[in-house]
């Protein structure tokens, strides 16, 4: 089946541009898979197929602009099949004006917080028109038909996240780094600073232990300086947490193979957590909020503190850096559970939705003679 992935227009797709939804389009695309995207500011990834799609001069809106460029790339190229990842307005655009292709919502972040399908009058329009939907987590789908009929639920499928569990580096077993680490974007959604308080106290307890955190404002090498990164360092100075800025994707996995600890604070509501499977990959003992799809992905793999109380969290911390064995059998526990998010599985399992969303649009296209 020919399938067009349609991205987000801002989504990079490329060493040390993507962000979560490239890299993931990246592990599950095959040979008859076309990305479609906007123009990149660098080197592709060479191993899938990849067309930017110049935006329209017509068009009241970037997404609109965007969206009519992709659809006369996807005229041109005749997909089987389309998914549009995040942009529930494209994706109506490409529905209503690709006739005779089915077209498949696949959503990343909670629609609820989308304000153009927050409402469950709206989820259930874009529901209509769509051939079927792929989220990420069953707590993806709960927000998605929330109020929105019941005979939308036979269109809404799950596909985890995955990871390429071949790029992920070995674990570096007992030998681990005596550090607690934090790795994503340096905001107050992810706990950036519900880190850097629960370290304070948790490090002057725990001599040779030091702990850092790997990111910035955005997924990117030129992420802004923004007011809350600004506040943060001083805060960090003073509890010993060094802020080790932006770093690509395979660095950040190395990290994560070498550290004790890692930790995952996110106070919103985290639609799936792959910074989270990342570390289970690496053998790291996961510390996490467990909001969202967090507790789905991690199970009883993981210890759970709420990153508003700070000393909730640095309890956390110190219990697990003091006792070698509970956090050596985490790290093992952890990299057991993310053989399931492996992508090749993912593949076979997407394969699988794919034919039945297909197989059930021709049906409704075709009535019967």
């Amino acid at each position: 089946m020919r399938v067009a992935v349609v991205l987000p227009p801002r989504e990079g797709f490329g060493p040390g541009r993507a962000g979560a939804i490239g890299l993931l389009t990246r592990r599950l695309a095959d040979e008859d898979t076309l990305v479609v995207g906007g123009r990149q500011a660098g080197p592709i990834f060479d191993d899938a197929a990849f067309v930017p799609a110049p935006p329209s001069l017509l068009g009241l809106s970037a997404n609109a602009r965007y969206a009519a460029g992709v659809l006369r790339l996807l005229r041109r190229n005749k997909p089987e099949l389309v998914e549009v990842y995040n942009r529930p307005d494209i994706a109506l655009a490409l529905a209503v004006r690709l006739t005779g292709v089915p077209v498949v919502m696949c959503l990343q972040n909670d629609p609820q917080g989308m304000h153009r399908i927050a409402p469950p009058a709206a989820r259930g329009q874009l529901l209509a028109r769509m051939a079927g939907a792929i989220v990420a987590s069953e707590w993806l789908r709960h927000q998605l038909l929330q109020g929105v009929s019941e005979a939308a639920e036979r269109i809404v499928h799950v596909l985890p996240n995955c990871l390429d569990l071949h790029e992920v580096p070995p674990p570096n077993g007992a030998a681990r780094d005596k550090v607690i680490l934090f790795v994503g974007r340096v905001v107050a959604d992810k706990g950036a600073d519900a880190f850097v308080a629960a370290c304070a106290r948790a490090l002057p307890r725990l001599p040779g232990w030091r702990a850092e955190i790997i990111g910035a404002d955005r997924m990117r090498a030129d992420s802004p300086e923004t007011p809350f990164v600004q506040a943060l360092r001083p805060a960090a100075a003073a509890a010993g947490v060094t802020l080790a800025g932006y770093r690509p994707h395979d660095a950040v996995l190395d990290a994560m193979s070498r550290a004790a600890i890692v930790a995952v604070p996110s106070r919103w509501e985290e639609p799936f957590g792959l910074t989270a499977l990342e570390a289970m990959a690496c053998g790291a003992a996961l510390v996490t909020s467990g909001r969202g799809a967090l507790r789905e992905v991690a199970d009883d793999t993981a210890v759970y503190a709420d990153p508003d109380d700070p000393e909730a969290l640095a309890e956390a911390f110190v219990l697990l850096a003091e006792d070698p064995v509970r956090r050596a059998a985490l790290g093992a526990a952890g990299q057991h559970r993310a053989r399931a998010f492996d992508a090749a599985e993912a593949r076979l399992r997407l394969a699988d939705i794919r034919s039945d969303i297909a197989e059930r649009w021709s049906r409704l296209a075709s009535p019967p003679i």
